[in-house]
């Protein structure tokens, strides 16, 4: 199967999803004088650069570019740095990662698992000779050393090249130190395993025992000579890796940081600022509670700052805990059906907002991200702002309609804004101004200093895509027609959802809709809906999936048949396609409700949660032992209706890559052995060395061309 070079499924292909040659990774200069982001230098290039914005001329810097550094070697990655990439769906090349020093004097990154600095100021890059393979290299605060990663030990060397040594070994064939555990990495948002002191002589070091973890092997049948990989994962129910922590000196003393790790297992986030003692937040197994620890770095005793409980889950949130500049503790609450903001022990937000993420905290204010929440004036459906948050109130930075982020150190923000209206992100560089001078609004109150531009391609299409509610529940949704559509003539109908935890899909942003827009142009109206369970709306809203996962199910039911009485949809022809969560959604579909869809695409579907990860699947579902019947109310392989003779069995695509080490294979494979033996007619397309991310070109392609064709022959279309 081919396509042209410039169709859009071999464009979306190339360029990553219109994603390369868009600057990301932003690190502002606490003194505000310079930016330093990632940019590769083409909308077709992989390979990432880093680079340096000097504010004072507006004038940008290549820092370090990958390929003059590796002499124009291909890049070699360990087995650790594949499987880091995976867990943060890395599809990019060259410089994925850095880290700088307190002032974003010196930067630090690993190419081909080699070390390598860059003078920010000066613009000069250099190897450091290392321990290979190197993993996760972070400065220390005051840029003398570089703590790294290597073969499972955590290693520091002087920013000059000098004195590289370990300061903890593998004391184990399953031990390592300074690296993320697989529910960290891939749940709980916390890829880092140690943390530099901000005096930096001494590090928080995490020590993760993989030893009581399950063994899985993950074999590629289409290359039967290589060994299978031996994989230590954590499924439902099961042991999870042992994780301990250590305050470790530059001169080599150690001491354990003691908490009650047999009650609270998870360690959720760790912070380590000037601010305060160094901050821990550990959660029970079962997520119903969690501590606020602060350490005593000499003594490794730790004392609690606040205690949080919850009778569904607690949920945990990118940039907390933390300490503000005064010492009080800053942290994301469920409180009173609404998510706020709380310093100290007190909101400052209510439930018109509903948090996303702390962005930066000064002694003016917080920076956050939130969403419009139920006490909102009005919806704001798909929209994500950035807030400037104090006990005066709130404030608004971002003003048009779409998905902003920031990062900012001092008078200086990186804003980052997807809308609508335009393909991409725009990224501008604010300083903020005098309002006591100016009595300008919060709008005015900002100065652009310059943009930095996206060499990202143009998608040469917008989507044709309305954001709107449907069903009682306003469920969020979005409905794209084809671009060619002027009739009132009833379509057949393509739902898109993921559906689920950590993945809305309606979103008031240009390029989240591509896809979506390029089946409706096959001749579909194409149905997104973010139904209960996925985030965004309200703290309820979330946890209604707790032990029933299939009212995700009743969602999309809902949102489909209110919409088609304000649209032109052919309720006898419904398909659905999903991917993970998504995929999982799809099958079930057809499965449960074949009076209501006809085709299902099943992309890596969780087919049995017995098979997921811990901390993923008992936050939502239980321990297994415990609640076995919301295990087999989700499950797709316990469903009583694959044995049942009655009709109609709808046709169904499963599609699942053979190196997935998430949602691993067996899922599928369970799937279409159940579906076999109840007369269940179905379709499986295996793919070969692909992960739970498909970053193949012609692999990416193809299977968008491969659906479109199902689903043409599923629904009988001509």
């Amino acid at each position: 199967m081919t396509t042209e070079p410039d169709s859009f499924p071999r464009r979306h292909a190339r360029t990553q999803r219109f994603t390369l040659g868009a600057p990301r990774s932003f690190t502002v200069a606490p003194d505000g004088s310079r930016v330093v982001f990632l940019r590769s230098q083409s909308g077709t290039d992989r390979a990432n650069a880093l680079w340096v914005l000097d504010l004072a001329d507006a004038a940008e810097r290549l820092a370090a570019d990958p390929r003059a550094l590796l002499g124009g070697a291909a890049e070699d990655l360990s087995p650790e740095e594949r499987a880091r990439r995976e867990r943060s769906r890395e599809g990019g090349a060259g410089i994925v990662g850095y880290a700088t020093d307190a002032a974003a004097e010196l930067a630090a990154f690993a190419l081909s698992g080699r070390l390598f600095t860059a003078e920010l100021r000066a613009g000069t890059a250099r190897e450091l000779p290392v321990e290979a393979p190197v993993i996760d290299p972070r400065p220390s605060p005051d840029g003398r050393h570089v703590a790294y990663v290597a073969q499972g030990a955590l290693r520091v060397i002087g920013a000059e090249g000098d004195g590289d040594r370990a300061l903890a070994e593998p004391d184990g064939e399953s031990v390592s130190y300074g690296l993320a555990e697989f529910i960290a990495a891939e749940e709980m948002g916390r890829s880092r395993g140690f943390w530099w002191a901000p005096e930096s002589d001494r590090l928080l070091v995490a020590r993760v025992d993989d030893t009581p973890v399950r063994r899985w092997w993950i074999s590629d049948p289409a290359q039967p000579e290589r060994d299978p990989q031996h994989v230590p994962y954590p499924a439902a129910g099961t042991e999870n890796a042992d994780v301990r922590l250590f305050v470790i000196g530059l001169d080599g003393t150690r001491t354990e940081v003691v908490w009650d790790r047999a009650r609270y297992p998870y360690l959720a986030r760790v912070h380590w600022s000037a601010a305060g003692a160094p901050l821990l937040l550990v959660q029970a197994r079962d997520q119903r509670s969690q501590l606020y620890l602060a350490v005593d770095p000499d003594t490794g005793a730790t004392r609690m700052v606040h205690a949080d409980e919850d009778p569904i889950w607690l949920d945990l949130f990118p940039g907390v805990p933390c300490w503000s500049p005064s010492g009080q503790l800053v942290r994301i609450a469920d409180e009173g059906g609404a998510r706020v903001l709380a310093v100290g022990e007190r909101p400052l937000t209510g439930p018109q907002l509903h948090l996303r993420a702390v962005l930066d905290v000064s002694d003016d204010d917080v920076l956050v991200s939130a969403s419009a929440g139920q006490g909102a004036a009005a919806p704001e459906t798909g929209e994500v702002h950035v807030y400037r948050v104090n006990e005066l109130g709130v404030e608004r930075l971002s003003r048009e309609p779409g998905v902003h982020a920031a990062v900012r150190a001092g008078d200086v923000t990186v804003l980052v804004s997807a809308t609508p209206d335009r393909p991409g992100s725009t990224v501008r560089v604010l300083r903020e101004g005098d309002r006591k001078e100016t009595g300008a609004s919060p709008a005015e109150d900002w100065g652009t200093v310059t943009v930095i531009p996206s060499y990202a391609e143009d998608p040469g299409m917008s989507p044709r895509v309305t954001l709107t509610e449907g069903g009682a529940r306003r469920i969020p949704c979005a409905v794209l027609m084809p671009r060619d559509y002027h009739d009132d003539t009833p379509l057949p109908v393509l739902l898109d959802p993921y559906g689920g935890p950590h993945g809305p899909r309606v979103v008031a942003a240009h390029n989240a809709h591509l896809t979506s827009q390029w089946f409706a142009d096959q001749g579909f109206a194409v149905v997104v809906a973010d139904g209960r369970g996925t985030p965004g709306r309200s703290p309820a809203w979330e946890k209604a999936v707790r032990d029933d996962f299939t009212v995700s199910l009743d969602d999309q039911v809902e949102a489909l048949q209110d919409l088609a009485r304000s649209h032109p949809l052919d309720l006898a022809r419904v398909a659905i396609r999903g991917w993970s969560y998504g995929g999982w959604l799809a099958a079930l579909a057809v499965l449960r409700r074949p009076d209501v869809f006809h085709a299902g695409i099943a992309g890596a579907p969780v087919t049995d949660w017995r098979l997921y990860d811990t901390h993923y699947t008992e936050r939502y579902l239980g321990h297994p032992a415990d609640s076995p019947e919301a295990y087999a109310k989700s499950s797709l392989i316990t469903d009583d209706g694959l044995s049942s003779p009655a009709e109609p069995h709808r046709p169904l695509m499963i599609v699942h890559g053979l190196a997935d080490d998430n949602v691993v294979v067996a899922h599928a494979l369970r799937l279409s052995s159940a579906l076999l033996a109840s007369g269940r007619p179905h379709e499986v397309l295996p793919l070969s060395g692909v992960t739970h991310m498909t970053p193949q070109e012609q692999v990416a392609e193809n299977l968008l061309l491969l659906q479109v064709d199902f689903l043409r022959r599923s629904l009988r279309l001509a």
